[in-house]
Parts: C-alpha cells; sequence; structure tokens
C-alpha cells in the first residue's frame, strides 16, 4: 500500500535501521546459554523457550552439547542457518569477539546483557571501543552492555533474565537502570497494566533514547512512552526524536542525577555522565516531554492520559467526606502550581439547597462523614457540571453511610458525558476498597492511594496540555537582524592570533551592538591622563571599571567604582583600580569608563553557554551581584522565535517580581533582544560564553552596561562555524533560500517556511482550486487546524525541509511550496509539491522540484521518490522530463522515483 504525504503524515524515524531484527526477530541465539539454574545465561534462555516467542531460539555454548533439552553450538558461526537477533550473556572480555563473529556471520541486531566495561575503568573502555569497531564494520545495532534486556509481551519475547512476565499494553518503558526494569514489572503485575515494549539500554553504548523514541513512535502499539534518564549523550539525537514523537504520544520521564552526588552514582552506574539538571529540564519542557519527579507518576500519568482528557486549565474542585485529606491535596495544589477552582454562582446556589448548614460550600466541598450515596451523587452531578472547573478530585475516607463500592458506583454513574478529568483517591485498603478501584478503573476512572499523587498527575496533565499549547503556538515575525559579520569574524579573527580566549569589553559591545542589542556609551582609558580627559567627555559623575583578560568577575575585587564625581577622583580611582588588578596577579589594561545612570531599575543576566550534552544555551533571569546567590534563571536554546523568547522571560521571578512593583519589563523589546542573542549565538558558533551582566531595567529603557565573551578555540581551529550546525535544534537553513526567475518574467523567492508563516500558508492553501488540493493531499481539505498548520511550518530541517515560493512584489504571498521529508533509513526522501492555480504553467513547478533535489542531494540521499494521482498529467510530464522513474501502481496512483547517486 502506498503512503501519501499528508498534513497528518509522520515525519521520518532516523537512526532505526536494523532495530526491527532485535524488536521482531525470527531466530534467536543465546550466547552464553547453560544449564546452570541460577545463572543469566540459563534465565535468558529459559524465558525465551518457555514462555511463549513463537520463533526459533538456538543456544551458543561451546562447552555443552546441548542446553536446556536443546541442541548447542559451539559459536554462532557454527549455525546453519541465517540469526536476526543475538542475546550475548558471556564474560566481557570475549563480548568483542562474540559480536565480531555475530558480524561475519550477518546478524543484524544484538542485546549485550553482560557487564564490567566503561564502569570498571581503562580496560572496559577498551573493550566498548573494540565493540564499537564491530557494530561499525557489520552494520550491526547493539543494545547495552549492562543491559536487563528486551521484553516485547504481545510476540511473547523475554530477552531477559527477569523473573516473571508481563501483559501486553501500550507502554514503552525505556530505561537505564536495569533495577527499576524490574521494579516496573512488578507495579505492573500490580496495577494491571500492560506493556508494548521494556527496553533496557544499559550503558547504551550504540543504540540510545533517541534511537528508541523514533522506534516507539512508529510502533502502532505503542501510545505511551516512558523513559527513565540518568544521562543523555546525544542532546541533538534525543531532542530531535522527541520533538517528533510527542506530536503523535505522550512522552513522560524521569530523570534522575539533579544533584553532583546523585551524577557521580550515575557515572559509576552506566558509565555516563549527565550534564547540569536545569539544561535538562529546559530540554525537556522545549521538546514538550512531561518530567515528573518520583518513578510512581510516570505510570499514574499514563494510566491517566489513557482514560480522562487532559485538562485545559490549572482548576481543580475537590469534593470530599474528610477535612484533612482535602487540606493536603490543596497544600499539594498550591506548591505544584494550581489553583482551587472558584465555583460558579449556579454550582454555589444548587450546593445549598443540597448540603447541611454546617457543610463546606466553598473549594473543598466537604459532604461530611455521614454522607449518604444520594448526597453524594447529588453533589457530584451538580459540581462535575461547573464551568469554573478544569478537573475534579473525589477524596473518600470509611466512615459515614457511604461505602467504597456505593461511591465507585455513584462517581462513575455522576462521571457519563462529563469532557473534563475526574479522579479518586480512596484512602482505605480492605477488600471493599480494592472491590471500588476495580469498578472505577473498568470505567475509565484512575483511582490514587493518596491525595498527593491524585494532584500531582492532574497537574503533570495540565502541564503537558500547556506545554503543547505554547510548543505550537504561532509566533509574531519579527525584523531580521543585519550584522556586518565581516567585521565581527575580523574581531574573533585578531583575538585567536594574538592567542586571546576572552574579548574585550569594547569588543563585546561591537557584537551585542551590532545585534541590536543596547548598550551604554564606554570609553576606555589607559592612563590616568586618558581617565580624566574622557571622563570630562563623558560628564561627571562617571563610572570606572577594572580591565583584565582573567578577570571575569570586576565585583569580587573592588574592580568596579561608582559616582567619580572630578578629575582628582578620577586619577585615584585609576590608581585603585590598577592596584587591585595587580595585587591579584592579574594583567592591568586600563579602565571602562561609563556614564552613571541616574534612573534607578534592576539588574538583568542574559547571555549563553555551551553544554557539553546540548550545546549552546541562552540564559535570561536576575543580574548583578546577586545573581550567583539567588540563582533566579530561566534556560532555552537557539533557534528562539518571539513566543519562545516570551516563555522564556516569564518563567523567571524577576519578571514577576516587575510587573508587580510598577516597573514593568518592556517585553516586546526584551522578545526582540532574546531573539537577537539567539541570532548571534547562531551565527558565532566560535563563541562559547556570552554573559550581558548586568542588563539594565528602567524607566529610561534598557541597556547593557558590562558584558564578556569566551571564544572556543577548538571550534575556530575546526572551521566549525562555517561548516556544521552544532546547537541542539537545527537552526534555520538559510543556504536554502533562493530567488528564482519564472517563465513569464516574476521573481519569487523560495525558501525553508517558518513558523511564522502559518496564517499566510492557510491562506495559500485555501487559495488553491479542489483540483490542485486533491492532486496534492489526494482529497479536499475544507478546513485545516491550526494543530496541523503549526506541525507543517514548525519543522525540525534536519528530518523535513518545506520550500515555500514567495512573490515578493504582492505583499509576500505564497504561491507554491514543496516538501523533502527523509526516509527512516536515511538514505531516501519523499517529495511533494503544490503551485497556486494562477502560478501553474510558467515554471514554477519545476522550479520547486529543481529545489527539492538540490536540497536532497545536500542531505546525502541516495534518492527520492513521490506519489501522484495518474490523472495529474501535468506532474507525471514534468517528472518524467527530469529523468524519474514512473510506476504504476493501481488505476489511480503512480509512483515516481530518482536516483540521485
Amino acid at each position: 500500500m502506498y503512503r501519501k504525504l499528508l498534513f497528518s503524515r509522520e515525519s521520518p524515524k532516523l537512526g532505526i535501521e536494523n532495530l526491527h531484527f532485535i524488536f521482531n526477530p525470527k531466530k534467536i541465539a543465546v550466547i552464553g546459554a547453560s544449564d546452570r539454574k541460577d545463572s543469566i545465561g540459563a534465565k535468558i534462555f529459559r524465558n525465551l523457550i518457555q514462555l511463549g516467542y513463537a520463533g526459533e531460539v538456538l543456544p551458543v555454548n561451546p562447552f555443552r552439547p546441548t542446553v536446556q533439552g536443546v541442541k548447542s553450538y559451539p559459536s554462532v558461526s557454527k549455525i546453519p542457518s541465517k540469526i536476526d537477533l543475538a542475546v550475548v550473556a558471556t564474560p566481557a572480555h570475549i563480548v568483542p569477539q562474540v559480536i565480531a563473529e555475530c558480524g561475519e556471520v550477518g546478524v543484524k541486531g544484538a542485546i549485550i546483557i553482560s557487564a564490567g566495561f566503561k564502569e570498571t575503568g581503562t580496560a572496559g573502555m577498551h573493550l566498548e571501543k573494540q565493540i564499537l569497531e564491530c557494530k561499525k564494520t557489520y552494520g550491526m545495532r547493539i543494545i547495552g552492555p549492562n543491559s536487563f534486556g528486551v521484553i516485547r509481551p504481545r510476540i511473547n519475547l523475554y530477552a531477559t533474565f527477569a523473573d516473571k512476565p508481563a501483559s501486553s499494553g501500550q507502554i514503552a518503558f525505556l530505561s537505564q537502570s536495569a533495577a527499576l526494569c524490574a521494579s516496573a514489572l512488578d507495579w505492573a503485575a500490580e496495577a494491571n497494566v500492560g506493556f508494548s515494549a521494556m527496553v533496557s539500554l544499559g550503558s547504551a553504548l550504540d543504540v540510545d533514547f533517541g534511537d528508541l523514541i523514533d522506534y516507539f513512535n512508529a510502533d502502532a502499539q505503542t501510545r505511551y512512552i516512558l523513559l527513565y534518564v540518568e544521562s543523555i549523550k546525544d542532546g541533538r539525537k534525543f531532542m530531535s526524536a522527541a520533538r517528533l514523537a510527542v506530536r503523535n504520544k505522550p512522552i513522560l520521564l524521569v530523570k534522575a542525577g539533579r544533584f553532583k552526588e546523585c551524577v557521580e552514582a550515575a557515572f559509576s552506574h552506566s558509565g555516563s555522565l549527565g550534564g547540569e539538571d536545569v539544561v535538562y529540564d529546559a530540554a525537556f519542557k522545549r521538546a514538550g516531554i512531561v518530567r515528573v519527579e518520583a518513578f510512581s507518576d510516570l505510570f499514574n500519568c499514563a494510566e491517566a492520559l489513557a482514560m480522562q482528557p487532559k485538562p485545559e486549565g490549572p482548576n481543580l474542585t475537590i469534593i470530599t467526606n474528610a477535612g484533612g485529606p482535602a487540606i493536603m491535596a490543596v497544600d499539594h495544589l498550591i506548591a505544584c502550581g494550581g489553583k482551587l477552582a472558584q465555583l460558579s454562582d449556579e454550582t454555589i446556589s444548587v450546593l445549598k439547597n443540597i448540603l447541611p448548614i454546617y457543610c463546606s460550600l466553598a473549594n473543598p466541598i466537604d459532604v461530611c462523614e455521614e454522607a449518604s450515596p444520594l448526597r453524594f451523587r447529588n453533589v457530584l452531578e451538580i459540581c462535575f457540571r461547573d464551568p469554573k472547573s478544569d478537573g475534579f478530585l473525589v477524596l473518600y475516607t470509611p466512615q459515614g453511610a457511604t461505602t467504597p463500592i456505593d461511591l465507585a458506583e455513584v462517581i462513575v454513574g455522576s462521571a457519563k458525558g462529563i469532557k473534563k478529568p475526574i479522579f479518586a483517591s480512596l484512602l482505605c485498603e480492605d477488600q471493599r476498597c480494592r472491590k471500588a478501584r476495580e469498578v472505577l478503573h473498568k470505567n475509565g476512572i484512575p483511582t490514587f492511594k493518596t491525595p498527593e499523587e491524585a494532584v500531582s498527575t492532574f497537574m503533570y496533565l495540565y502541564n503537558y496540555s500547556r506545554r503543547m499549547a505554547l510548543l505550537y503556538q504561532t509566533p509574531e515575525e519579527m525584523p531580521a537582524v543585519k550584522a556586518n559579520m565581516a567585521s565581527l569574524k575580523g574581531i574573533i579573527r585578531r583575538a585567536f592570533c594574538e592567542g586571546r580566549k576572552v574579548l574585550g569589553l569594547t569588543e563585546c559591545f561591537r557584537f551585542i551592538e551590532e545585534y541590536g542589542i543596547p548598550v551604554v556609551k564606554t570609553l576606555v582609558a589607559r592612563t590616568t591622563e586618558e581617565a580624566t580627559a574622557l571622563s570630562s567627555e563623558l560628564g561627571y559623575p562617571v563610572v570606572m571599571k577594572a580591565l583584565s583578560p582573567l578577570l571575569w568577575h570586576k565585583s569580587k575585587i573592588g574592580g568596579v567604582i561608582l559616582g567619580v564625581g572630578s578629575a582628582a577622583e578620577a586619577v585615584s580611582s585609576f590608581e585603585k583600580l590598577a592596584s587591585r588588578v595587580k595585587s591579584h596577579a592579574l594583567e592591568f589594561q586600563g579602565v571602562a569608563i561609563q556614564p552613571l545612570l541616574r534612573e534607578k531599575g534592576y539588574e538583568l543576566f542574559i547571555g549563553s553557554k555551551t553544554d557539553p550534552n546540548f550545546g549552546a544555551v541562552i540564559i535570561f533571569g536576575l543580574g548583578g551581584t546577586a545573581a550567583e546567590i539567588i540563582k533566579d534563571v530561566s534556560i532555552g536554546f537557539p533557534p528562539l522565535n518571539q513566543v519562545l523568547a516570551r516563555q522564556l522571560i516569564e518563567e523567571t521571578s524577576v519578571y514577576r517580581h516587575a510587573q508587580s512593583a510598577g516597573l514593568p519589563l518592556n517585553v516586546k523589546l526584551m522578545e526582540k533582544i532574546l531573539v537577537n542573542l539567539s541570532q548571534l549565538i547562531l551565527d558565532f558558533p566560535e563563541i562559547a560564553e556570552v554573559d550581558i551582566n548586568p542588563f539594565i531595567v528602567s524607566k529610561d529603557g534598557v541597556v547593557a552596561v558590562d558584558a564578556r565573551m569566551v571564544l572556543d578555540w577548538d571550534r575556530i581551529m575546526r572551521e566549525v562555524a562555517e561548516h556544521q550546525d552544532t546547537t541542539l535544534i537545527a537552526s534555520y537553513p538559510q543556504k536554502y533560500v533562493a530567488a528564482r526567475m519564472l517563465k513569464n518574467g516574476s521573481e519569487v523567492l523560495l525558501r525553508p517556511i517558518k513558523p511564522e508563516d502559518e496564517q499566510r500558508f492557510n491562506e495559500f492553501l485555501r487559495s488553491l482550486s479542489e483540483e490542485s488540493m486533491r492532486f496534492r493531499f489526494f482529497q479536499i481539505l475544507k478546513e485545516v487546524s491550526h494543530d496541523l498548520l503549526a506541525r507543517y511550518c514548525n519543522l525540525d530541517y534536519s528530518r523535513e525541509v518545506t520550500i515555500i515560493a514567495e512573490h515578493q512584489r504582492d505583499s509576500r504571498t505564497i504561491v507554491g511550496a514543496g516538501s523533502i521529508i527523509v526516509e527512516p533509513d536515511g538514505m531516501s526522501g519523499e517529495f511533494a509539491v503544490v503551485v497556486g492555480d494562477e502560478w501553474q504553467g510558467i515554471g514554477l513547478g519545476s522550479k520547486l522540484l529543481d529545489h527539492l533535489i538540490m536540497i536532497a542531494r545536500d542531505l546525502r540521499l541516495a534518492s527520492i521518490f513521490g506519489y501522484v494521482l495518474s490523472n495529474n498529467y501535468k506532474m507525471l510530464r514534468m517528472c518524467a522530463k527530469i529523468g524519474f522513474n514512473l510506476e504504476p501502481l493501481d488505476e489511480e496512483m503512480v509512483k515516481l522515483s530518482l536516483v540521485l547517486c
């Protein structure tokens, strides 16, 4: 069945070649299989032959003719038929030899259960290097070492030493911890939760989270992806996979290692070291991943997502028969950033008529301990229909006239037709309570053992909804920066030739001024005479700052003097600063002189740093000397747009406090500054760090009064800045922008689409005739939702590129579009082209297709293909002329293919 490149089509899943041999193997070799009852090899082999796996399982053990009654082979090379998957449970020192033998006989997938590699030191690292060389030589995919194994309940694949089977379900659980895989199996058995897969990555020598997210995003059985993460080695690959997957399936994650001691434990455990937790947290938010605090939260959220709609707001209504649990729920709700719903007047009016006078009508609504099932029903039915509530939590303790089963039946009956989430927390553990939970679970009502678990789940689901809406909010278009790139490159080259890693203050100001960031007027004095002359030129009072290449925090050595009010003070201040710098064995290079800002305001910090796992990050928050103490910052990743910049600002406390203190931030201006800073970082990856601190906000405006930039010499020497995009998220591919002349003399601009183009792209689609719409999408799209448009305009450019054709003289109207989507194998891509009706027949279609072919070659694709209706004669003729092969699939559809190399 041919596939159609529609709006709803999933984008490519890169890096998953040969993983199907691991997750859907036909024939398995267990290398290290044994008869010793408690050995790892014995358990794995026993699971595979006794738990219903339908494929063939062969033991490999050179010391035994049979293993558990099955003929054994001395090595994998002696097996007469082809093996899909090798499960390796041998001593570590022979694993490289085993993997090499597997590669030689064509095994495409391996799971290494064995331990004793990088975590043991240099010798173990050498073993891993040998394994990787084999993987590259033979094109194998490898899970592990230190893996718990792989479980696929639907096909009864238990390539693991776990002692118990799992139910088949819709959750893919991917973990760096073998122990948590075992715990997840225990929890799932008790909670009656099933898995589409369970995968233990171990040290993730080859297959990592990015690969697995891609694979299970494409897996039809999987609806939810749950992760236990200790570290991420390839941040860009992870983000690319996650950003794509969350469009289709929620990703829930527990990240261990918030503190230094935890990270060191993770290093010794899995042989991999994580970065700063705040950067991880920002990356997860940018990807749309729900990060939860506790392991149990993963499954609570997955269960709630499967059963209930997501809340549209943070307003929770609590109905209870006991005050204490309700107070606990409210405390936790406020701590999590939620709100108690303010019930409508109509709801309160009805509650007054059905509740005794001594019962609380305020939220939480206390039906009182003696409440009957009828009272519960009356209260729930009115509350569940309250228009100001975004979700509901029913709390119950075993008292009064209502039994747990009574309550369960009341909740189920009252919940019918309600389109908002309903949770229940039953604080009891007897047989009746367990039966009540079964009734609720069977009818799609999640239950929780504590009020806090229920509240946490509600807030996680709300934050997921909110984050997804923000991710695809259409940003405003912002003016492009027109910096003097050649001049700024010259500053970097000069510093490099002089052996300087840190740019001078005036050099930093030159950069940020070129990118539209206001700076205070700054003059540099090298002598006392210059200090008095320049201070007089600026006008007293002035500020003097010591200059030294290695002086990063001036205030720590008294390197800033405020309010210099005369020539005599200018001389003495210069001499004091020189003395202070030299007393710390630093080179004194003079002083920067700036006017004293008379209007008081507050200080911000904006800047960037390079994270070892996630590349360049952008930092915004409280500045000045308080920055290192209070740590009120938010983290983002380039490229930023207007929406992402606003989120960065609004996440900080300084923004909220400034609003309430009567000195609000000019958000529009700060959005522009952050977007421009993002562009600076993209344009100059040679700059490893940018600190603009303090950045003064006052009634007069905003201005940078100090800055520091640190160069990355390695990048300069490798010329990465010219040849490689090293950011976490693929930046806008400016190289694909080109002007083209059409047959009628009109000029169009071909360029990659941006999120800001959503409205104009929608107008283009609405302008298409039914025939043009059908030729492109194989159906008539009456309306295209914001969600679908956002998916089409908000792309990962490393996986998918949509080129739009703009007519520059007509208000930048979009008149055509073409897409190229890279396939899972990374070697081919699917294309599609559509041209506005009024622009057909003048060569625009061929210009778009030529451009897509150029992009496909730049992406190193070997071939491209597409699908065209058999009566789309113009497209068929155009493609045949270019050299495409035309293959009729049926009476309606033709497949087009072109070999590029």
